[in-house]
């Protein structure tokens, strides 16, 4: 392992949450000399935004208090782990823009915490238990009742040795027998009452084959193996809280010198939004949703795709707090983050995404006139673009109105608007089908109100709508998302899902001239902020909606 880090001048760390606050009278005790954390995930699925607040803490926290965080895989479950998990852990950690000191495996630990076991067994704190797991569950008590003792807890120490040697060796069936802590099952905490610390196993782990036939229990591995590895604080959700008088157990009966100490926060969840592993890989299997990476769905794989920045996710953890109690946000709390964020860097682009033919009837049929764009007007410095104007236009469906009210400023015969970046127009006329649809809007320009032009027009519009050359438009496909459950203020449970929860659109058009990038966000102009997906070609892109505007009405 390497070296810890100087831990930094303590007087100058300002502590931002109670975690912190406890860490930091650990320091000035001196109970502490240096902090060191680690990140425990499951390799069973992939991170998703609950765990954000997770990774901040215990990444955020090693490097606010100069330690370490090392990113340690709890891989004792064979059945449910994969390699393709914890390479996308990995590569979650760094997007989220961290970075951990070693890579480490509880399996890295499975012949330490198998001496362990050994030596508790010799001094009388465990022993070789053969009730099934039904039996067990039933002699365990309830909340308010104890539990009562195994017909095989007194066996004797020797005996105890030779038969988790056999369970080591392979040589009793599946399920057939198990080592139990001896504690007290009389306690009123349920997770004192004997509990099983090592199972039988013969499936093949992804990682050390079947070189073991025994596994030890996540609450006899996990404080064993932060006590070994040197960690100082644990720090984990608020569903561990009832597990701690365990974990204590198991580090003070240990005997390793390092005794980590366990913090519990609370966990962060957004109304209708699901997050559950379980929840999530039943709409996967369900074929409901396109895989674990799906934008509608908050992995932060799903999370990536959509174009949500990583500064959005970890500026929302923070923001939300860290407290003892379960903190439940609102869907527009979180996505104030992700506007924000967004607002900031998105480069501003025209797209149409319902497109309606415009013919400017006084404009030469040949000419075409360089328009000058701000690729990010929300800056005081931008780069621009040149884009053509012409005759044949196309504009949004939605900005021409046959009959229209009195809060409608945009095109209707004998209004006028402002075409983004070009000039000023006053709708003359339109066409319909057979089936009493518009297909086509006319106008005239004002060639004194060229944008940029210096000339203040005489004529004052109330609204400025985009607008595409048809000669210099890109067809795309555009993909909005709703909800991915009907339920928007679920927490959690069995979700329906929201068989309108994905809108495909195969006929909108972009600017065709630009070069885009699967690492940039675009703003396209009154629509909301996009990102390529990764199912775009050179010859057909794909866009992703990540987030509306704020206000997503055209007046």
């Amino acid at each position: 392992m390497k070296e810890l880090t100087e831990t930094k001048n303590i007087d100058e760390i300002k502590p931002a949450n109670f975690v912190e606050d406890i860490i930091l009278k650990d320091l000035k005790s001196g109970a502490v000399k240096k902090v060191q954390t680690r990140h425990p995930p499951e390799p069973s699925g992939y991170l998703h935004i609950g765990h954000v607040r997770n990774i901040m803490l215990n990444y955020g926290i090693a490097k606010d208090f100069g330690g370490v965080c090392n990113l340690r895989f709890d891989d004792t479950n064979p059945t449910k782990e994969k390699q393709e998990f914890v390479d996308s852990i990995k590569d979650d950690v760094h997007w989220l823009g961290f970075e951990y000191q070693n890579v480490f495996y509880a399996t890295d630990y499975f012949q330490q915490n198998y001496e362990i076991a050994i030596k508790l067994i010799k001094e009388g704190k465990a022993f070789v238990c053969d009730l099934s797991p039904e039996e067990l569950s039933k002699t365990r008590g309830t909340l308010t009742e104890g539990g009562t003792d195994s017909p095989y807890r007194n066996r004797s120490v020797d005996e105890n040795l030779e038969l988790f040697e056999k369970m080591k060796n392979g040589e009793f069936e599946s399920g057939a027998c198990c080592l139990r802590a001896k504690i007290d099952m009389k306690s009123p905490n349920i997770n004192m009452r004997d509990p099983v610390i090592y199972r039988i196993q013969y499936n093949e782990h992804q990682r050390i084959g079947k070189s073991w036939n025994i596994y030890p229990s996540y609450d006899f591995s996990h404080p064993l193996d932060d006590a070994l590895e040197g960690v100082t604080h644990s720090i984990c959700g608020l569903e561990f809280e009832d597990h701690r008088p365990l974990y204590n157990w198991v580090v003070e009966n240990s005997g390793i010198e390092n005794k980590p100490q366990q913090i519990e926060y609370s966990n962060l969840t957004i109304k209708g939004v699901v997050i559950g592993k379980r929840h999530i890989k039943r709409f996967v299997n369900e074929k409901k949703i396109s895989g674990f990476d799906d934008p509608r769905i908050y992995t932060l794989r799903g999370l990536k795709r959509r174009g949500v920045l990583p500064e959005s996710l970890l500026e929302f953890s923070k923001e939300a707090g860290v407290s003892k109690t379960t903190t439940v946000c609102e869907m527009s709390f979180f996505e104030h983050f992700v506007r924000d964020d967004l607002n900031k860097v998105a480069k501003r682009v025209m797209a149409v995404l319902n497109p309606l033919k415009l013919i400017i009837t006084n404009y030469p049929e040949k000419l075409e006139e360089k328009i000058l764009l701000d690729d990010f007007p929300q800056n005081k410095e931008t780069t621009t673009r040149v884009y053509k104007f012409g005759r044949e236009l196309i504009i949004e469906r939605e900005d021409f109105m046959e009959n229209p009210t009195n809060k409608f400023h945009r095109l209707s015969v004998g209004k006028k608007v402002r075409l983004k970046g070009a000039y000023i127009i006053e709708c003359t006329g339109f066409d319909k089908n057979e089936k009493d649809e518009i297909t086509c809007v006319y106008a005239t320009y004002d060639p004194k109100t060229k944008s940029g032009s210096g000339t203040e027009p005489e004529v004052k519009v109330k609204a400025t709508i985009h607008w595409l050359n048809c000669n210099y438009a890109r067809k795309i496909e555009v993909r909005h998302f709703e909800n991915l459950t009907l339920d928007s203020t679920a927490i959690n449970g069995d979700y329906e899902f929201n068989p309108n929860s994905l809108h495909i659109n195969k006929n909108a058009y972009i600017e065709k001239d630009i070069e885009f990038d699967f690492e940039e966000r675009y703003q396209f102009l009154r629509n909301g902020y996009y990102c390529l997906d990764k199912d775009s070609t050179d010859e057909g892109l794909v866009f992703n909606r990540t987030i509306s505007l704020r206000d997503t009405k055209k007046n």
